[in-house]
Parts: C-alpha cells; sequence; structure tokens
C-alpha cells in the first residue's frame, strides 16, 4: 500500500525534471553543491537558471562581461615605464620624420647598462644588415641580398635619435618596421648602443656605478659623488623581451 502512495509522487518528480531542451540537466537541486560550473574567460555567467530561468540565464551567458578598452587607452606598468607605454604621436610621413629628428629625445640615461642591453638587441637583429662595426657590412650586404647599406661612421654619423626611432618604428625605405620585433625600450636601448657606434665604436668610460664618465674629465678636476645607474629592465623586459604594440 505504501508503494502505490509513493509512486504518484515519484511520477509527478520524474516529469517535473523533465525538459525540451536536450542541453538542459532538468531541475537540479542546489547544483554547486555537485556541478563545478566551465569559466570561460570574458564571459557574464549571470544567475543560475533555478533562480531565472533558462531563458534569462541563456541570454546572460551570451553576453561578454569585458569590452574592449576605449581609443587612446594605454597599460599601466608603473611609473618608471610611463616613457616605454604611450602612443607613438608621429604618422608614418616625410613630414613626421623630420619633426621626429628634431623634437624626439631619448627616455633613458646613457649609462653602461642601457648601453650594454642595447648592444645585445643590436647584436641579435641589426648585424645581418649594418655589420657588426655599423659600417653596413652586414652578411646581407656582403652577399649581394641587399646593396648600398650606409655606415654609422659616415652617412649616418649625425643620424639624430630621434630619426633612428621613426625608422624602427615605421620602416624607411628598404627597411621594414621592428616595432613588432623590439619593445618601445629595446628600441631605445638599441639607440643607445648604435650612438656608440656612431663615435667609432668605443666604449666609453664608466665610474663604478655605471655612470658616463665625461670625455673632458680632467684628473685635477673636483670629484663629484655619482648617481647609481638606471635600474635594469623589469623581469619580461630585459634584453629580448616580449614585445608591446607601438
Amino acid at each position: 500500500m505504501k508503494v502505490l502512495n509513493a509512486l504518484p509522487i515519484a511520477v509527478a518528480v520524474f516529469m517535473t525534471a523533465c525538459t525540451t531542451d536536450p542541453n538542459s540537466p532538468g531541475l537540479e537541486y542546489m547544483p554547486d553543491m555537485y556541478r563545478s560550473p566551465a569559466v570561460e574567460a570574458y564571459v557574464d555567467y549571470g544567475q543560475e537558471a533555478y533562480l531565472v530561468g533558462e531563458d534569462v540565464a541563456r541570454a546572460q551567458r551570451n553576453t561578454p562581461s569585458s569590452r574592449k578598452p576605449v581609443p587612446g587607452t594605454i597599460p599601466f606598468r608603473g611609473e618608471d615605464q610611463i616613457a616605454f607605454s604611450l602612443p607613438y604621436p608621429y604618422a608614418q610621413t616625410p613630414e613626421d620624420y623630420e619633426r621626429a629628428g628634431v623634437e624626439l629625445k631619448s627616455p633613458l640615461v646613457t649609462n653602461q647598462a642601457n648601453i650594454e642591453a642595447g648592444e645585445k638587441v643590436y647584436t641579435a637583429m641589426c648585424t645581418q644588415c649594418h655589420g657588426v662595426e655599423g659600417k653596413g657590412d652586414g652578411a646581407l650586404s656582403v652577399n649581394g641580398h641587399i646593396a648600398g647599406i650606409p655606415s654609422y661612421v659616415d652617412k649616418l654619423k649625425d643620424l639624430p635619435e630621434g630619426k633612428m626611432y621613426h625608422t624602427l618604428t615605421w620602416g624607411k625605405g628598404l627597411m621594414g618596421s621592428h616595432a613588432s620585433q623590439l619593445s618601445q625600450r629595446q628600441r631605445w636601448e638599441v639607440i643607445e648602443y648604435i650612438k656608440v657606434l656612431q663615435q667609432g665604436g668605443e666604449m666609453p668610460e664608466f665610474d663604478e656605478n655605471g655612470v658616463l664618465v665625461p670625455a673632458d674629465a680632467g684628473g685635477g678636476a673636483k670629484d663629484e659623488p655619482s648617481k647609481p645607474a638606471a635600474p635594469a629592465a623589469p623581469v619580461g623586459m630585459e634584453g629580448m623581451a616580449a614585445n608591446t604594440d607601438f
């Protein structure tokens, strides 16, 4: 008799759990206790279906929770990295190439750490065309693939750092853009080393803190306290670090 009394209840529960949606698990009791939701990036999972209904829950799950940044948004990497996060303000035009040569200055201090970092970038990315000493005699030039690469100790000896950065960013002539290969900091680092090549390639003198010693500093001059070298690039930006958009 008890079985017969329980049978209608069991049938009612079974029918209530049925649904026409093949992907629906039916009526769930406290699903968070036994079913871990598969969380996807940029998806707003909203409320549970047993609270708001399948239609509302499905609409919430189909609505991205993240939006693209507004135009002009820049990443924040810390106060010391703001100079390497700003959008490049010069267009890919001859006029802006000349403007960059006059207005654009390096945010880096000329010291041992930055020059040596630039030397590593130059060795990896530039010697194939420009040569080890910057004389335009790299492997691609010697093998006849690219002719007429100018020398940093001759034709490009007085090339301003702003024009160098503009060329690395946009490319110029046969040289393509290196913005996808070099981060903003790396571009300025390699320019620090190129400026050494423009002076003949001999490394300048540094003090014990890696600070540049002026070439005209005489032995009898009064000693000035040395400033410490600029901190090394943050993890992920040193040497051949991950690139960022320009």
